[in-house]
């Protein structure tokens, strides 16, 4: 116990992610919504005797992993255990102030990128253990990784009553304001020397995926707090998502799937019908931002939905099903890491995911150095906030074959699920390795689907891009 990520098949454990147990952290709060009190009780003891000690002798960190799997995970737990008036999720464990006196010695050393940095963007590279923090060997930061800090963050000022959090937080958004944009869409790369974006490189994949979540999900946090005007991230994420719409978003042939492809070489150049699976957290983002986590029913029995909102929950429903058709078309029903889809400008044969049966074979077409699948949470998190939304039951069902694919597929013996190597053979040759997002956040939104909706309410939660649910404040 204490490894950053598992390693099921050997029974062994590796440090990824700088030595914090983040396999522990990341998945304690799962365990608090799940009500297994033993469980919570063994994380929350291991947190309590080994993490502030390992905080202050680890060397380097990543700012991003760092914040969203650690210092989320302390914050969620700190409220689901009963701090300020929280959920009392849990009956075992430390009292909420160990998760929240640890969460600030831990984002007391994160700030070093903050204010290390010449810009207002900061840094990607943090040692704990001074203090101190570095740009990445070529310099740049993350569009997505600086922009994915500040629910997290923010929350810790308003638990904390120590607004430097937010204030070094909320500087990122509000210079990422003033920079140009293309319909509201953002290169990968941004320079923490210089504050300017780098390359023309568009992509709602890595590096780019939760600068647009993090756009409507801070806003739905802060939208209800006296000081301060936060539309202008409710602006940035509309203009965004016209753009998405506008700029990267196709149907394939012959089956008319929409999907949402990337401008490698910016806007003047080629649309690429390439999707990472990381994109499928788009349609649950658009369906939240659509209702701002009221049912659809609710939201439109009060007349609270535009037409904009109305297309944006549509565009929502069909990726949602371009998600699971990128399971449903493997021979393992279990997703790659990356499709490409057939267009009039793309087609490779013999790449297809393996099920025949499937009436997508023809449109999904599954590259050999992508065909791995490391668990990922991304589409079962939109089926969630879809199910939670329209109220449908097809994506409980579509969820169910997922879970039930890696339930055949993925789980080990002795314990654990394991990253696979090839979706498309059976049986998949697995890689060895259980990612921390697995247990912090597929196994959170698969149980969350199939629960009761007044379990973490969306119009009362945020939860950040590690699925960790942090409170929303109402006026």
């Amino acid at each position: 116990m204490g490894y950053d990520e598992l390693m099921p098949v050997s029974r062994l454990g590796v440090d990824g992610l700088g030595g914090l147990g983040a396999t522990v952290v990341d998945a304690l709060d799962t365990a608090m919504i799940m009500g297994l009190d033993e469980v919570v009780s063994e994380a929350g003891s291991w947190i309590e005797s080994h993490l502030l000690d390992r905080i202050r002798q680890k060397g380097q960190v990543n700012l991003f992993e760092t914040t969203i799997r650690v210092l989320g995970g302390l914050l969620s737990a700190y409220h689901l255990s009963g701090g300020e008036q929280g959920m009392t999720l849990a009956q075992k464990g430390p009292k909420p102030t160990i998760y929240l006196d640890i969460a600030k010695n831990l984002a007391d050393r994160l700030l070093s990128a903050f204010t290390s940095s010449p810009t207002a963007i900061p840094f990607s590279d943090v040692v704990l253990r001074d203090s101190s923090a570095h740009s990445a060997p070529d310099g740049l930061s993350s569009t997505s990784e600086v922009s994915t800090l500040q629910l997290e963050f923010n929350y810790l000022s308003a638990i904390s009553g120590d607004p430097k959090y937010r204030t070094e937080g909320m500087k990122v958004l509000a210079h990422l304001k003033t920079l140009p944009k293309t319909e509201g869409l953002v290169p990968i790369y941004i320079s923490p020397h210089s504050g300017e974006f780098s390359g023309e490189n568009i992509r709602l994949g890595s590096r780019g995926d939760s600068y647009y979540e993090y756009l409507i999900k801070v806003w739905l946090q802060l939208r209800d707090t006296q000081d301060g005007n936060f539309t202008y991230l409710h602006d940035m994420y509309e203009e965004a998502m016209r753009g998405v719409k506008h700029m990267l978003v196709q149907k394939s042939i012959p089956s008319e799937l929409v999907f949402v492809g990337e401008l490698p070489v910016g806007p003047k150049g080629y649309l690429s019908p390439k999707m990472d699976h990381l994109v499928c957290f788009l349609p649950g983002t658009l369906a939240l931002g659509a209702t701002k986590g009221l049912t659809k029913e609710k939201a439109m029995k009060d007349n609270l939905l535009t037409f904009e909102d109305l297309e944006n929950l549509k565009l929502a429903e069909d990726l949602t099903k371009t998600c699971f058709e990128m399971y449903s078309v493997t021979s393992t029903g279990l997703a790659p890491e990356i499709a490409y889809f057939r267009t009039k400008d793309y087609f490779e044969s013999g790449l297809d995911g393996g099920n025949k049966s499937s009436e997508y074979v023809n449109d999904i077409i599954i590259k050999h150095a992508d065909r791995h699948n490391l668990l990922r949470p991304e589409t079962v998190e939109s089926l969630f906030v879809l199910y939670r939304i329209t109220q449908d039951p097809k994506y409980r069902e579509w969820g169910w074959h997922i879970f039930e694919s890696f339930e055949k597929y993925t789980k080990v013996e002795s314990g654990g699920y394991s990253s696979l190597d090839d979706v498309t053979t059976v049986p998949p040759p697995k890689r060895d390795k259980m990612e921390t997002f697995f247990l912090g956040e597929t196994l959170k939104y698969l149980y969350l689907l199939f629960g009761d909706s007044s379990v973490i309410p969306l119009d009362k939660f945020a939860f950040n891009t590690e699925a960790h649910p942090l409170p929303i404040k109402s006026s």
